[in-house]
């Protein structure tokens, strides 16, 4: 497993030369909102579609 140090410097090293720095940030974001949802799915920490459906329309 990466460390996040080591997820950055590949996710920077992907990006093209004139990347801003905007676009490093939204990189590095994405990449942390994505990792933070596998973790809860890992963890079991979701509902079913079902019950986000009956949440929304409550």
């Amino acid at each position: 497993m990466q460390t996040a140090k080591q997820a950055a410097k590949q996710i920077i090293d992907h990006l093209p030369e004139q990347a801003s720095w905007d676009d490093i940030m939204y990189e590095l974001y994405v990449k942390q909102k994505i990792e933070k949802g596998l973790n809860a799915i890992e963890q079991g920490h979701t509902v079913s579609h079902e019950e986000a459906k009956h949440r929304l329309l409550k």
